[in-house]
């Protein structure tokens, strides 16, 4: 790969070039498809799967058409007249109501972490070292996703050289790169130590118990309390997450790792954070996409309070 393909390749995320690659394969393998495309075999193809696959799925597939054509050099069919109107009659006849994650309240929050000290305490005193990490480390996890809303991939790139934690003040997290930030510009995230359902004493914790000083910060954890050289894989945070859950006692089917950001989003605004302020925290650029991560009630839109006082306030809700 020369430096062009190593920068072009650089510009698109994993995830995204993965999905793309997949879409392609869809439509030349499992369809049957030819590429380059026509716009009416496109149309066609988005009849064959119309109610089959998501709106969204949909969606994807005829961005990743667009992409591959466009870096072909050849004309992009996805742009003709009968497929924006083959897709606009598909949105019509097959409606989809979006399905979301299922909020982490924070009464769960607290179960489950509660579940998670009592399993560190029993495994102590049996000297279950592979039981000892997994509870320390989920329960870092958790809350760390929780009180920073962080997404699954993110919480699985953060590399201990980018985290500072001190005890009874806070922690400061770097990402060189997220969702959000589609520059790749990095962005460093802070929270504070709290009361209860510290996320900052539970990272200390787990990396002490771990002994880890370098590299990323999850890490997958073998039965004889190995840890891998790697981090967590974003799939993996949602088994991890209902395990846990259903470990103290809570049905967790309805849970995915969007769980804990919804959740955080839900408390926020419960406790008066105005969408501002949230937006903020949480990193959103987009008021549609924050919204769709609270409940349905009025959000105020206006309010004086900085962000600064909102944040600290957690210690307040907690007590």
């Amino acid at each position: 790969m020369n430096d062009i393909d190593r920068y072009l390749a650089a510009a698109t995320r994993d995830n995204t070039r993965r999905s793309y690659k997949a879409a392609i394969e869809h439509f030349e393998v499992t369809w049957g498809g030819f590429l380059p495309a026509t716009s009416d075999s496109v149309a066609r193809y988005l009849a064959a799967y119309a109610g089959v696959l998501s709106i969204n799925t949909l969606k994807l597939r005829l961005s990743a058409l667009a992409q591959w054509h466009s870096s072909q050099g050849f004309p992009d069919p996805t742009k003709a007249p009968v497929v924006r109107k083959v897709f606009k009659g598909i949105r019509a006849l097959h409606p989809a109501q979006e399905k979301q994650a299922e909020p982490l309240q924070l009464q769960h929050l607290e179960q489950v972490v509660g579940r998670l000290e009592q399993e560190a305490v029993q495994a102590l005193s049996e000297a279950d070292q592979p039981a000892l990490l997994r509870s320390r480390r989920d329960a870092a996890l958790i809350l760390l996703g929780f009180w920073r809303g962080f997404r699954s991939d993110e919480l699985c790139r953060l590399q201990i050289e980018h985290v500072q934690a001190i005890a009874g003040a806070g922690i400061s997290l770097y990402l060189p790169r997220s969702k959000s930030d589609r520059d790749n510009l990095g962005k460093t995230y802070q929270t504070p130590a709290l009361q209860r359902l510290c996320p900052v004493q539970a990272y200390i914790e787990w990396l002490n118990c771990a002994a880890l000083v370098r590299g990323p910060v999850f890490r997958a954890i073998d039965r004889w309390g190995n840890l891998s050289e790697e981090g967590l894989h974003a799939n993996s945070i949602i088994p991890l997450l209902r395990q846990a859950l259903e470990r103290a006692g809570i049905a967790a089917e309805q849970y995915t790792s969007h769980s804990l950001r919804r959740g955080f989003a839900s408390w926020a605004h419960q406790s008066g954070w105005d969408l501002k302020s949230l937006m903020s925290y949480v990193g959103w650029k987009d008021m549609k996409s924050a919204l769709r991560y609270v409940e349905a009630t009025p959000f105020r839109l206006n309010r004086d309070d900085s962000e600064l006082s909102q944040i600290s306030s957690i210690n307040r809700d907690l007590l």
